[in-house]
């Protein structure tokens, strides 16, 4: 990465992921976007997704190791980028198919990766996959000693396991149907009890993963698996986050993925991984509201004698948008690079990570906003496109591990550490 240039190699990856996201999510929301709700929407993106599929979109996203196309995760980035400035919502779907396989890439025999993973690398379908993790009251701080932990417990019952409790944020989880995703790697807390952790036991002792299939949901009685309600939201109208609720739901034990003491540190190293993808997404964004800024104030002369661009106080907008948006890419790019190849430990991998994150997405809404600045009040309409680039945008910083609530918070632990060293992966 010192050269800071894609190889040849690296530009093929991403003029494919930009024809691909023109072929098959150009166009996309005007068609889903005019459904009333959330759900509504979520579910008229799904011939646009099976489509995408077909052509690699979710291929594209998943390592050659296991089947798919990418050679690394910068080629995920750069894919990322390309499709985030075209359709957030489709986007969504095939980044959380890529994480709810992230624990079996990054965790996984290669007997569980070929088992489960077999769907998504087919090229066929609309399979979803998801990390199913985030909970109604929050999962920031599950891993503190004396809370209360995962609030979706799990106990062993003969050859099955019994699962309760609810979940939200989940993308892809329930599915098209409300019925479950082709995949869910389920977040659990072992309980005998059903009740909070044990105030002197560590939480991430007790955390495991199952496995959920569609087939393990038709399974069990209507009532064990049930869609709760979808969230509307501000931006990325057509991703799906669902409130789900688990009532004594049976789940073979064979399905167990990664046992107590073995789940925790691979849903960190996942959580790890997103990070700089998320940055990603954050750039597309930009991307997409600079190049939009930039084309009306070359033609357009707002009744004056000359095209805006040529006025100081527009071209000062768009400068300071560009700027972060090279940085910002330059700093998810070294990020993925230092992750997959260092150097450093693996606390400075992970503080590359968290610094991709934290800038990209606090990153984005002040540069959207600023591109609707240099354009004026004709970006408050909504067939500008601006309002939706700045309502996707607002979420960044927000979800993936907030950048408050616990991005920052695993930032400081980094720099509070004994051996910290701030300039091991230079």
């Amino acid at each position: 990465m010192s050269q800071f240039a894609l190889t040849e190699r690296q530009k093929t990856v991403r003029a494919e992921a930009a024809a691909l996201a023109k072929t098959f999510l150009e166009g996309a929301y005007e068609s889903y976007s005019k459904y009333a709700d959330q759900l509504a929407r979520f579910r008229a993106t799904r011939p646009f997704y099976a489509k995408a599929v077909k052509a690699g979109f979710v291929k594209k996203m998943l390592p050659k190791a296991i089947g798919g196309a990418s050679e690394s995760w910068l080629d995920v980035a750069i894919c990322l980028e390309e499709y985030y400035r075209v359709d957030a919502s489709l986007t969504i779907h095939a980044v959380g198919v890529a994480l709810g396989l992230l624990p079996l890439i990054i965790g996984g025999t290669p007997e569980q990766q070929k088992k489960w993973c077999a769907p998504f690398i087919s090229g066929e379908g609309d399979h979803l996959a998801s990390l199913t993790h985030s909970e109604p009251g929050g999962t920031a701080n599950f891993l503190e000693k004396g809370g209360k932990g995962l609030g979706v417990t799990a106990k062993k019952v003969g050859d099955f396991y019994i699962v309760n409790g609810e979940k939200l944020w989940t993308t892809n989880s329930a599915g098209w149907d409300g019925r479950g995703a082709t995949l869910s790697l389920l977040c659990v807390r072992y309980s005998e009890t059903g009740g909070p952790e044990d105030p002197n036991v560590d939480p991430a002792d007790n955390v495991m993963i199952l496995a959920v299939t569609r087939e393990v949901i038709a399974s069990n009685p209507p009532e064990a698996y049930q869609l709760l309600g979808e969230p509307d939201l501000l931006g990325h109208v057509g991703v799906t986050g669902p409130h789900t609720r688990y009532t004594n739901l049976k789940v073979p034990a064979e399905n167990l993925i990664f046992d107590r003491g073995q789940a925790t540190p691979i849903i960190e190293k996942a959580f790890g991984v997103t990070a700089p993808l998320v940055g990603a997404f954050a750039i597309g964004t930009m991307r997409a509201a600079f190049e939009r800024a930039l084309a009306f104030a070359r033609n357009d002369n707002r009744g004056g004698t000359v095209p805006i661009i040529q006025r100081q106080s527009v071209a000062d907008l768009l400068m300071n948008a560009k700027i972060k948006i090279d940085t910002s890419r330059l700093l998810v790019w070294k990020a993925l690079d230092v992750l997959e190849h260092g150097p450093g430990d693996r606390n400075a991998r992970f503080e590359y990570s968290v610094a991709a994150k934290i800038y990209a997405t606090d990153c984005a809404v002040p540069q959207v906003f600023e591109c609707m600045q240099a354009v004026g009040m004709t970006s408050y309409a909504e067939k500008t496109a601006f309002p939706k680039l700045l309502s996707d945008a607002a979420v960044f910083a927000l979800f993936d591990g907030g950048n408050v609530g616990i991005r920052r918070r695993q930032y400081q632990r980094l720099l509070c550490g004994p051996d910290y060293q701030p300039w091991a992966s230079l």
